[in-house]
């Protein structure tokens, strides 16, 4: 048994890197790119728009592979110090995920800001507040809060997708249960990874939801 408990173990561990380092690019990025899709520029506005329809209008498994196999075809990166890191593949898993969450998050998050009444930003004007302050102080909190339920099914369904990291020989969660599952001939390791899946998701929905409960006081 305990040969079969320490794979998993392992494997949620690279899912949880997985999941909360992608998670922490994913929203990092999506402000900037929120904010570039609403911009009246066409300059700024045009490359994120097409961020955002490349990254949502792919199948993440296509990117994961495009990064993983992809990349190994320019031999300029392949000669580079950067190919000690891309040549491996949980930074290659980490870079489709959060660039691929980014995208997602970006939506939600730039219907927040719109969502924002522009009485808020007059009154925030009215107290001398820059625009930075004022997106920093005022509108992004309410954006955020107002668009909270989304950004954390974004971040369930990041959960999920990091099990397509196992397609690219990276032993998570996913990866590991198939492997054992594939050496005993029995399904019970698929069933485990399924009930720490259930387990994590309902970890992150709690913890979702008691920020949403201190957002609303």
């Amino acid at each position: 048994m305990s040969q079969e408990i320490a794979p998993l173990w392992h494997g949620t561990l690279v899912t949880l890197g997985l999941l909360l380092a992608s998670s922490a690019i994913g929203y990092t990025l999506a402000l900037p790119l929120a904010l570039a899709r609403r911009a009246r520029t066409r300059l700024v506005s045009w490359p994120a728009g097409l961020y955002s329809a490349f990254f949502r209008g792919t199948p993440l498994l296509v990117q994961i592979y495009l990064t993983y196999y992809g990349l190994a075809q320019f031999p300029a990166l392949r000669h580079s110090a950067a190919w000690v890191v891309l040549r491996n593949a949980w930074p290659c898993a980490l870079i489709a995920l959060g660039l691929n969450m980014a995208a997602y998050v970006a939506e939600p998050l730039r219907a927040g800001l719109a969502a924002v009444p522009s009485g808020e930003r007059d009154a925030a004007a009215a107290f001398g507040l820059g625009r930075l302050a004022t997106l920093r102080r005022v509108v992004l909190p309410r954006a955020v809060r107002l668009v909270l339920p989304a950004l954390a099914n974004e971040g369930l369904i990041q959960l999920k997708a990091t099990a397509l990291a196992s397609t690219i020989t990276l032993l998570d969660l996913t990866g590991a249960a198939r492997r054992l599952s594939a050496s005993s001939y029995s399904t019970q390791p698929l069933l485990a990874a399924g009930l720490i899946y259930i387990a994590l998701s309902a970890a992150l929905s709690l913890a979702f939801r008691r920020l949403e409960g201190r957002r609303q006081r």
